[in-house]
């Protein structure tokens, strides 16, 4: 065991919320009754008092938003039922008006912006050499401690200075495609999950390997028509069950030319409903070579969680699909970034205490554990827990963990797994990686550092982390004294 302490050293990099950065979201003022309330209210207007009303409205918002009135289109014919039938036909004026009694800013990050992960950037085109360009993901948190996903990039040098580009306050949602495809045999497993193997057969019968949502729509009305009126609670828990997990499994696009830091995914889904938390961001390489991203999160409505997986070519297109299997039971969990002896692997916690590995087919299901560590020392007494995917070195996985002590004290650590047999402990380190320190600690959530993922860039490890729920910074590790220290430290 070594006595010196591994020395992380500190960046000034930081990471601050920024009350300035809003989204246009939907404004939901209560119930039906509420809407045609307002609805009416604003027919009544006159013709000139709604175009001083529409100007006012565009002179105040428009230079803090890319494309406004689009966005207050869309919202209007979100409530566009609830103009009364007798209404004469709605100019634009008056549509768009609407739309803003229909319309509010969201601070997305004026609580926090925390929680980072950090990879390879799809494109290294343009750099000089042993230059890397870097996406980091951060979790936001505003209103109502709702929370979405920021992105932002950078390059690290030869040296290892950090360079970020560049961010402006506009941020934009992606659209919602509005008919996702699904894989037959990955949506009819869920459902056998979930309990309903032979009450959807006849309604996945007709629909192809890959089908869409308009597919499935239809074939549901179709199974609703044959049943008639012999709907019965078995029958509707079944149609509605499926198209639950329909809407939980969903695509999302951004612009082309959108930048890296202007994108947010915000909370889509029900499940979703209060938040989007901690994104575990992986490169993950196929055996052919292929590359694809990564990130397992969770999704929270209020009550309770639901693991997720995203996954993305180019961090412009994304999928999201539930996390499956009996296995898939807790927060923090994180892919490996490839396969091991031809299968997928991932680190899981399942009792909010020890660390697991588990092995799948396939991405999306997870069905049985392998204990791996237990808290060990003092200051992981309360819980053991990943901090983002293993890292691939020559002398084996780097794991980053964290530990929660006394006085509910958050810090980093780390262990070195077997690269054959992840679940050979090779070496972990008996003091933290990383503290609070005093300048650290103060925050939203008090004496917390954490992450969700860092990398390896020429001989050093770049972590981004959290600092006490609130703001994020950059700590940079020498890899070979944080390798002589595991080894020595030992299993």
């Amino acid at each position: 065991m070594l006595t010196t302490p591994i020395a992380a050293e500190r960046t000034r990099v930081r990471f601050l919320p920024d009350s300035s950065r809003v989204l246009l979201r939907p404004f939901v003022p209560g119930v039906d009754a509420r809407f045609v309330k307002i609805i009416r209210r604003v027919l009544q207007l006159p013709d000139a008092e709604v175009r001083r009303l529409l100007t006012e409205v565009l002179d105040e918002f428009a230079g803090r938003h890319l494309q406004t009135q689009r966005v207050l289109e869309n919202n209007y014919q979100r409530v566009a039922r609830f103009v009364p039938r007798d209404a004469p036909p709605l100019d634009r004026g008056r549509q768009l008006l609407l739309g803003a009694y229909f319309t509010h800013e969201y601070a997305l990050e004026s609580a926090a912006l925390f929680n980072p992960s950090i990879v390879a950037h799809p494109d290294q085109s343009g750099l000089p050499p042993g230059a890397l360009r870097f996406v980091m993901s951060l979790r936001a948190t505003g209103e109502g401690h709702i929370s979405s996903i920021e992105f932002r990039g950078g390059v690290l040098t030869r040296e290892n200075e950090i360079i970020i580009d560049p961010v402006n306050r506009f941020v934009s949602a992606p659209e919602i495609l509005s008919d996702p495809t699904y894989d037959k045999p990955v949506f009819r497993r869920k459902l056998a999950e979930m309990g309903f193997q032979d009450s959807v057969r006849d309604i996945l019968a007709p629909l192809a390997e890959v089908f869409t949502a308009h597919e499935l729509n239809a074939s549901l009305a179709a199974h609703r028509k044959r049943l008639g009126n012999r709907h019965g609670v078995n029958q509707r828990r079944t149609l509605e069950s499926v198209a639950w997990l329909a809407r939980s499994n969903y695509e999302l696009q951004f612009q082309e030319d959108l930048p890296l830091s202007e994108r947010i995914i915000f909370p889509v889904s029900d499940n979703e409903s209060n938040g989007i938390e901690d994104a575990r961001f992986v490169r993950f390489v196929e055996d052919d070579g292929s590359v694809i991203y990564y990130a397992t999160y969770t999704a929270y409505n209020g009550r309770v969680i639901l693991p997720m997986l995203l996954r993305t070519p180019d961090f412009k297109s994304f999928k999201i699909n539930t996390l499956n299997g009996r296995a898939v039971q807790n927060k923090g969990m994180a892919m490996f970034p490839r396969r091991i002896n031809g299968h997928y692997a991932m680190i899981s916690r399942q009792d909010n205490e020890n660390l697991f590995l588990m092995y799948s087919d396939h991405p999306y299901f997870w069905e049985d554990t392998i204990p791996l560590q237990q808290p060990a020392e003092p200051w992981e007494y309360i819980q053991l827990g990943n901090c983002g995917s293993p890292i691939e070195t020559p002398e084996g996985w780097l794991l980053l963990t964290h530990g929660v002590g006394a006085m509910r004290k958050y810090c980093i650590g780390a262990m070195l797994l077997d690269l054959q047999d992840p679940s050979r402990v090779l070496g972990r380190l008996r003091q933290p990686l990383l503290k609070p320190n005093a300048n650290e600690r103060e925050g939203y959530v008090p004496n917390v550092v954490y992450t969700c993922g860092a990398l390896v860039h020429e001989g050093r490890l770049i972590m981004p982390y959290a600092m006490s729920d609130s703001a994020s910074s950059v700590a940079i590790v020498q890899l070979d004294e944080l390798l002589a220290h595991l080894r020595a430290d030992g299993p």
